[in-house]
């Protein structure tokens, strides 16, 4: 075992001090006696010296140390100056601010002693022309007065005038409306002998009207033959009627909620054969004679359709369909 202390740690890479060397031994002393025994000897290793890694670390931060003390110092100085540069400005602005508001005193005492004598021109012009409007306001109210009492008296002579013309008026309206009712009266009796006179025809045609046996119901119905029965039938207003003229073709004829098609006349014979269709249902009616009334249902109505043909001509025939009045109502 070494009585030599280990290098201490954290020396670097440095290898550690050689320990010196072991004083030489010395043997008891001539002429000593037998137990005379060497005193121990204790040996003392002197202190490392330090390393050099550790002095040059240390100068190194003094170095930084005194730079920014350094740094800091002349930033100091330099705000210092900048400082003293803004007080400077600070009291020439301040300077100039109080100038111009000197300025800005003395211009706006010198602009309110305008407005002021301004407003008190103003105030002496409204005083005047109030005093003006006041004078033309009685000159005018006196004119009002006097024109009103004008127009009130050429309103009094006007309603005068006015009352004496309608007065003649009425007289000449009361002497036309007698007349005129006059004239009316004889007209009303005229036209009442007249319609006396078309009902009485009227009658007279209904009454000559044919009747024929309904291939439907087996009921008497009336059947015209020309247009003036055509048009008894029609004032009766107990059907509706649709005359027609068919000429024969390819294609049906409508007429009415029906269509007709004319397949074949018989003149001489006054015959004729035609397809009808209602209710997309088509029926032939063959060898027809004149005056004769076809019935059918549809389903508009509960009452059947007439078609009666007045005339048979070559490839025409002319008649008219009668419709009921009262039709189905569609949901």
């Amino acid at each position: 075992m070494s009585i030599f202390p280990n290098p201490s740690p954290g020396s670097g890479s440095e290898p550690p001090s050689t320990p010196p060397s072991a004083p030489p031994s010395y043997g008891p002393p001539p002429g000593a006696p037998p137990y005379y025994s060497t005193p121990p000897q204790q040996y003392y290793a002197p202190p490392p010296p330090p390393p050099h890694s550790e002095v040059s670390g240390l100068g190194w931060k003094f170095g930084v140390l005194f730079g920014i003390v350094a740094l800091l110092i002349a930033a100091n100085v330099y705000w210092y100056m900048q400082l003293d540069k803004v007080k400077k400005e600070l009291a020439a602005g301040n300077d100039a601010a109080q100038t111009r508001l000197d300025k800005l005193e003395e211009a706006t005492s010198v602009s309110t002693r305008s407005n002021r004598r301004t407003v008190d021109q103003l105030r002496d012009q409204l005083e005047r022309a109030r005093r003006q409007a006041s004078l033309a306001l009685g000159q005018a109210k006196d004119e009002a007065l006097k024109k009103v009492d004008e127009t009130r008296a050429a309103l009094e002579t006007a309603q005068e005038q006015a009352k004496k013309e309608l007065s003649s008026d009425i007289s000449q309206v009361r002497e036309a409306a007698d007349t005129k009712i006059s004239a009316v009266g004889t007209e009303v009796t005229s036209v009442k002998g007249d319609v006396a006179a078309t009902k009485s025809e009227l009658e007279k045609t209904v009454a000559d009207l044919k009747h024929a046996t309904g291939e439907l119901d087996g009921h008497s119905v009336l059947i015209a033959t020309n247009g003036k029965e055509l048009a008894a039938l029609q004032a009766l207003g107990e059907r509706n009627y649709v005359q027609f003229t068919i000429t024969k073709a390819k294609k049906p004829q409508k007429v009415g909620d029906v269509a007709i098609l004319l397949k074949r006349t018989d003149p001489k014979k006054n015959r004729f054969t035609i397809e009808l269709t209602a209710d997309d249902k088509t029926v032939e009616k063959r060898d027809r004679v004149v005056n004769e009334p076809l019935q059918f249902m549809t389903s508009k109505a509960k009452q059947p359709y007439e078609i009666v043909v007045n005339d048979v001509k070559k490839d025409t025939i002319v008649g008219y369909v009668s419709i009921p009045k009262v039709l189905n109502t569609r949901n």
